[in-house]
């Protein structure tokens, strides 16, 4: 057996670095502030522990020579020995933090890194880089530590008055842009805003410092949220509403969530929360830690709980990230359970803007929805309004904006739906206003859905609870009112009924088509009416949703005819009750064709089964075909 060593080649280090673990050439200015950052640090816990006197004025320092096409950054933090430049700088992936934090009994999260890596980030930018460095504790004299990308560096003495280390980056050709200033402001901006020291450009300190979402609730006020949103988000208007997560159990998470105003469909893959650690920003792909069904919700987390990998700019999936991710989603339902409970008027008045969140959130995640499940609500529609004060007042019913809400719970409670499971919904007011206005005569509640979303999540509520039955206003015939009265049978036993739905078919002669006849009792109800079997209709809707359309008219349907109606009426009269259109040939009366076509064009116009031509037709026609009806019937 034979055992041996495994060896680095030195010469393949710095490719690697900079090809493979850092893939954003100007994250290299993130890496070198935080060091300084954590220099600085070092610097106080050691003065705490006597070792060092500590500096008054903490901060790191970019300077720009454009002459010397050179970038220095420096910090006054507790600098290095020679001895330290070499066991810290010349070993690759040989961290400084852990040693130190082992000495000062200090906890994991006093440092920004941990990896070793940070500084060799520089070569990415750099064709030489100068370290200058002075140590704070004990005697130390100035050291300057020099490299050109290669394995080889030199180390010797030198001058430097003040404790604390400047990095000078000798730019690539290709890469002068980070001589720019705009160019380097708007880096500290992205990656150094929040740190807790002052970084300054020129002399001019460009962070802001102090993040709201590292301090107590109870120190903030709304204006201290909203300002830090329009900060982050700029011309994106006011939050909803935010949830402040501060909490080091279990796990050591800070930050604030924002619901946005949603202008249109968000945007379920991008995501819009930004990920810091230790107040250094790492990423806002955050797919990992936040649940899809969360992603446009906008904002800050920022953990040292978190794993990254050795670049610090992507997310490392474990257990660890998949249980913060529950965390966060059981947090965010706790606040809406909180508003439903505390705030009633202002959850039913931001509901169109979260509901979305919450009902892909219930489908997608068990736990959310158990978590949710008694704050999903619905707009209703309710024609009598003689109970709704006292529906208000128990709280069963929710107003806001002139708008009325309701749990589905509370929905059955106040329909007494016992034996019958049926909830009644409307999908588009437009297209079903005719069903709705039938619906509401009869003193039927009926609630409103999205006829996107609400196409998945009705069914999805039906198969977790048995005891909910959703039902379109315009889908099952048997549900309206027939106030049908006995007719007199002609001598081939057909009613009045029965010839005109064969005067009605034979026109239409379209087998797709299935006519009813019937009296509807409702003033407003049309001459006819669209309808679908509810199972029709969801496969229907469905296929609309996966192709991210709305939902059309489906071949195969049902013709409601209202015989009350006065045009409808009116067709009797001319046909003087009895089938006048021969089979073989419909146009030996015309106007009862032109009629019963024009009713069927009509019904499909308010479920919009008509394109723009047949529309501009359809009106022409209307007035032209009334005049005609009239003249016949007188």
């Amino acid at each position: 057996m034979e055992k041996g060593e495994i060896r680095i080649n030195t010469e393949n280090i710095f490719p690697i670095i900079k090809k493979a673990v850092y893939s954003d050439h100007e994250i290299f200015l993130r890496e070198l502030v935080s060091n300084g950052v954590d220099a600085i640090s070092k610097r106080r816990m050691a003065s705490m522990a006597g070792d060092c006197e500590n500096t008054e004025e903490a901060q790191v320092k970019i300077t720009i020579n454009r002459e010397k096409n050179t970038l220095t950054i420096s910090d006054n933090g507790i600098g290095m020995n020679d001895e330290e430049i070499k066991k810290y700088i010349n070993q690759v992936a040989f961290s400084s933090a852990e040693e130190f934090l082992t000495k000062y009994k200090k906890d994991n999260d006093e440092f920004i890194g941990h990896f070793g890596l940070g500084f060799y980030s520089s070569f990415m930018v750099a064709d030489k880089v100068d370290i200058l460095t002075k140590s704070a504790i004990g005697e130390s004299k100035a050291f300057k530590w020099s490299c050109d990308g290669s394995p080889n560096f030199t180390l010797e003495e030198s001058e430097r008055e003040t404790i604390g280390t400047d990095v000078i980056l000798h730019l690539l050709e290709e890469e002068k842009e980070f001589i720019e200033p705009e160019r380097i402001k708007s880096l500290i901006k992205k990656y150094c805003d929040f740190m807790p020291i002052d970084v300054l450009l020129e002399g001019e300190t460009i962070n802001k410092k102090n993040p709201p979402w590292r301090k107590q609730p109870s120190e903030l006020k709304d204006e201290d949220y909203i300002e830090l949103y329009k900060y982050l988000y700029p011309f994106q208007g006011d939050p909803l509403l935010w949830i402040h997560l501060n909490t080091d159990y279990p796990y050591d998470i800070q930050g604030i969530l924002y619901f946005p105003k949603l202008s249109g469909r968000a945007d379920w893959e991008k995501g819009e929360i930004k990920l810091f650690c230790n107040q250094v920003f790492v990423s806002d792909s955050i797919k990992e830690i936040v649940p899809k069904y969360l992603l446009p919700l906008r904002g800050v987390i920022d953990s040292t709980d978190i794993p990254l990998n050795v670049s610090r700019s992507a997310l490392q999936t474990d257990r660890k990230v998949r249980s913060i991710s529950s965390f966060i989603s059981k947090k965010i339902a706790n606040k809406l359970k909180d508003l439903i409970k505390n705030s009633p008027e202002f959850y039913a008045e931001i509901w169109d803007s979260i509901s979305a969140f919450i009902k892909i959130g219930a489908i997608e995640d068990e736990k959310f929805a158990e978590l949710v499940n008694n704050s999903i609500i619905f707009e209703t529609i309710i024609n009598s309004e003689k109970n709704v004060t006292k529906n208000i007042e128990n709280k069963s019913l929710i107003k806001s904006n002139d708008k009325y809400f309701t749990t589905l719970a509370n929905y059955k409670e106040r329909n007494k739906l016992t034996d019958s499971k049926k909830i009644i919904y409307c999908s588009d007011l437009i297209a079903q206003s005719s069903a709705l206005k039938i619906c509401l005569s009869d003193n039927k509640e009926v609630i409103k859905s999205d006829p996107l979303i609400d196409a998945q999540f009705l069914p999805w509520l039906e198969s977790k609870n048995e005891d909910f039955q959703f039902q379109r206003v315009d889908s099952e015939i048997n549900e309206i009112e027939d106030k049908e009265s006995k007719e007199i049978v002609d001598k081939d036993g057909k009613s009045n009924t029965d010839n005109l739905r064969d005067t009605i078919v034979k026109a239409l002669n379209n087998e797709k088509v299935t006519v009813k006849v019937q009296s509807l009792s409702s003033k407003d109800a049309p001459p006819a009416m669209i309808l679908l079997p509810e199972q029709m209709r969801r496969i229907n809707d469905m296929g609309a949703y996966m192709e991210q359309k709305m939902p059309g008219l489906p071949e195969y349907h049902v013709l409601l005819i209202n015989k009350e109606h006065p045009l409808i009426v009116g067709l009797n009269k001319i046909t003087g009750n009895k089938i006048i259109i021969d089979e073989k040939d419909p146009t030996e009366n015309p106007l009862a064709s032109k009629i019963a076509n024009h009713v069927y064009d009509m019904a499909k116009l308010s479920v919009g089964g008509l394109d723009q031509e047949q529309i501009i037709n359809l009106q022409n026609n209307n007035a032209e075909l009334i005049s005609e009806l009239l003249n016949s019937t007188n």
